[in-house]
């Protein structure tokens, strides 16, 4: 039997299986989330698409399905915005059409003007995983009064307890201008060692600057200013983006950052696990760090601008998160009492190991 006839043989038994493919859109996931989240990637993007379509007024129906023994999200809905939404989804990693029992491979339609590997190559213990600093980062935007700024790259984001700046690469990878906070000398020079490096080796045109911050004849950390473009030709235009690395107590974020300059504050708190917050002592939960932050997030955030927290459920409730998000100016559109898009309030929450279990809030200001 030659090659050509086995071809011929085979094909019969693949359109079988992609006879059962639904209509509309199939999202396949990435394979390194499904790892990470132990089976519940589907069920998370599922729930993140469903939160960034329902903010941008679009009727999007996402469900878990299998094709041929590969499990896909099939998001059906007829508006072609919808493709831009799905393609920013945390896990996306190749996207089809289906129609008439075949699938089509579909080009997705995502802003990323720099080389993945901006995200993947750090690894140290703690680290959160880029995957899931996607889905904050959308979810948090989508919930703003603003939602198409995700989409266009017009966002300014803040990372107050950005550690060794998971979400400072992450938002320069979609194009979008960041400024994160830490207070740990360590992992300040530990991302300026690995951003200038990264740049150098990709030979991207680039302006690095670091030093310190001083207010009133006192010093209160050091800053690594920096701005890039994906080429040449954007550089030479002014297509550029800035990443900010604040080496300062977040409690004093207001006496160095501008009032309301920020569109959305996205932050992972300690989970009291490796790390926890530090007051007069140190603190399984975030709750008394955050009792003594918010008041400067609030003002350094646009009114309608939103906060994401991750947070652990083992150290801290959710009725808790809530009661101080409210004390100090803000209003919950995901989590306790408030789910998103006709959503369970539990739709983020998932098991990260024996010691975390993971859920997000989101709170808008005014």
């Amino acid at each position: 039997m030659n090659s050509e006839n086995a071809a011929d043989e085979t094909q019969p038994e693949l359109r079988a299986s992609l006879d059962t493919a639904p209509d509309g859109r199939l999202l396949l996931l990435a394979p390194s989330s499904n790892r990470v989240y132990a089976g519940d990637a589907a069920r998370l993007n599922a729930a993140e698409i469903t939160v960034m379509a329902d903010a941008l007024g679009l009727n999007a129906r996402v469900r878990p399905v299998t094709v041929a023994g590969v499990d896909y999200l099939n998001i059906a809905g007829d508006d072609d915005l919808l493709t831009r939404v799905v393609s920013e989804a945390s896990g996306a990693f190749a996207l089809f059409g289906s129609a008439d029992g075949l699938l089509r491979p579909t080009a997705l339609e995502r802003r990323r003007p720099y080389s993945d590997d901006l995200v993947t190559i750090q690894k140290y213990q703690g680290k959160t995983n880029e995957q899931f600093t996607h889905l904050l980062l959308n979810v948090t935007a989508a919930l703003a009064k603003r939602p198409q700024a995700l989409l266009d790259g017009s966002l300014h984001v803040l990372d107050p307890m950005c550690g060794r700046g998971t979400t400072l690469n992450t938002c320069l990878l979609r194009g979008i201008d960041v400024t994160g906070v830490d207070l740990d000398k360590k992992d300040f020079e530990a991302y300026q060692a690995f951003i200038t490096t990264w740049l150098r080796s990709h030979r991207l045109k680039h302006e690095i600057d670091a030093s310190q911050v001083r207010r009133e004849g006192r010093t209160l950390g050091r800053a690594l200013e920096l701005e890039t473009a994906p080429t040449k030709e954007d550089w030479k235009a002014g297509r550029t983006q800035q990443v900010t690395y604040l080496n300062v107590d977040t409690t004093r974020l207001g006496r160095v950052m501008r009032r309301t300059s920020v569109d959305v504050v996205v932050a992972d708190t300690p989970y009291g696990v490796q790390h926890g917050s530090h007051g007069d002592k140190l603190d399984r939960s975030p709750v008394q760090l955050l009792e003594r932050a918010l008041p400067s997030w609030h003002d350094t955030l646009r009114t309608g601008g939103t906060v994401g927290l991750a947070y652990n459920r083992h150290v801290v409730k959710p009725g808790e998160l809530a009661d101080v998000l409210d004390a100090h100016g803000f209003s919950v559109v995901h989590g306790h009492g408030a789910p998103a898009a006709g959503l369970d309030e539990d739709a983020f929450r998932h098991r990260v190991d024996a010691s975390i279990d993971r859920d997000i809030v989101v709170a808008r200001k005014g």
